[in-house]
């Protein structure tokens, strides 16, 4: 046995040596492994000093505990944390978020042999504590190399979040996500809203049965499974004394949303899409005219059959038949709701307001549905310092 200056060392009958030192609990302890140096045992006790005299030393059953946590690999953290996950709210994760979370984090395989795996495969067998910057920004750049920009943003904004628990649950030091607008790379695709001009022929050239559909998603703001959930009961008609439609009111409390196991009923996107929102004028009466013999539970735009809920390939067929008579081929569905959000700050909304009237949770989601529109001769007559003659 041999003191040191701090700590023993010990030679063993196989040669090897032995490392031990008094800890702050006046109990000593050894190294987990023998050394073959005398210079690696100094080394090690060495660092337990530094640890002692900064206030870090743990014990060694937690500090075994922390090193098998910090040895995770990012498969095994981030399935943990997709079941138990929870937004400020408290909300655990809505299903079609959960499965597309799922499929992210899929493992090469888990679809049949020939399966790829999702967009976050390849880091998954890496242990979480040692994936770097340099690891991210090599693995994003691979995925921006298959040409898919949208899905290469969702899947780093899905690493972000769970590195940021893994810094909080003490897995790794630092979130290695550092990469500059990685959350938000550009598609280059931008959705145009309708021009009222543009929204009057799809309204004349659709399908009657779904002219009503195409008001609350462009009047409203409803997404597309918000507005195949509308039912007889969620739909509030005043007329005036003279029995005319004078306004339409909205209740959106849940939605329909398509997962693995087909269309289910659900609860809006987030706690801010549960809202009321008013309808009036002539898209108020077309909306009063397709309630006509519609009572209590039964759908507003059911499929064929009256009963189940309209699908979008249903659907498709008559809204691309009137997308070409109005010449926007491009024109998807949702981008009504752009028209929605474009309008309703036009008529002098708020950002906030806009924000209650589509269901955004945030203002940067609600300033994505404002475009400038196509008023700029008006807008500009207004500002002109001379008038003509």
């Amino acid at each position: 046995m041999a003191r040191e200056s701090f700590g023993i060392i010990d030679t063993l009958p196989s040669g090897n040596l032995r490392a031990r030192y008094t800890a702050p609990d006046r109990k000593r302890y050894s190294a987990p492994a023998t050394f073959r140096t005398r210079g690696a045992a100094r080394h090690w006790l060495a660092e337990r000093k530094v640890e002692i005299a900064s206030g870090k030393w743990v014990h060694p059953d937690v500090a075994a505990v922390k090193q098998a946590e910090r040895s995770v690999t990012l498969g095994e953290y981030a399935g943990k944390w997709v079941t138990t996950r929870t937004n400020s709210k408290g909300e655990r994760l809505r299903t079609r978020t959960r499965e597309e979370y799922e499929r992210m984090l899929r493992s090469p395989g888990a679809k049949g042999s020939n399966s790829k795996g999702g967009p976050l495969a390849d880091l998954l067998p890496l242990t979480a504590s040692a994936i770097t910057p340099a690891t991210v920004r090599q693995w994003r750049a691979g995925q921006l190399a298959t040409g898919k920009a949208t899905q290469t943003s969702r899947a780093y904004g899905l690493l972000n979040s769970i590195m940021a628990t893994a810094v909080q649950d003490g897995i790794v030091d630092v979130n290695p996500c550092q990469v500059k607008g990685g959350q938000s790379t550009n598609t280059g695709k931008k959705v145009i809203p309708p021009t009222d001009e543009e929204l009057e022929v799809i309204l004349t050239s659709i399908k009657p049965e779904y002219r009503a559909l195409v008001i609350v998603a462009a009047i409203g703001g409803l997404r597309f499974g918000e507005a195949t959930e509308l039912r007889a009961k969620n739909v509030k008609i005043e007329r005036s004394e003279g029995g005319a439609v004078s306004a339409v009111r909205l209740t959106i409390a849940e939605a329909v949303v398509k997962t693995s196991a087909g269309r289910t009923v659900g609860g809006t996107k987030s706690l801010a899409g549960v809202r009321t929102l008013a309808i009036f004028g002539e898209d108020a009466e077309i909306i009063a005219e397709h309630m006509r013999d519609k009572i209590g539970d039964a759908l507003l735009f059911p499929s064929a059959d009256g009963v189940r809920h309209l699908g979008q390939s249903t659907f498709w067929r008559h809204w691309h038949k009137a997308v070409i008579a109005a010449g926007r081929e491009d024109l998807p569905f949702h981008g009504l709701r752009h028209y929605a959000g474009t309008r309703y700050a036009q008529a002098g909304a708020t950002v906030k307001e806009t924000m209650a009237r589509l269901g955004h949770a945030s203002e940067k989601a609600a300033m994505r549905y404002q475009h400038s529109g196509n008023r700029d001769d008006e807008l500009a007559a207004r500002m002109s310092r001379r008038t003509t003659a």
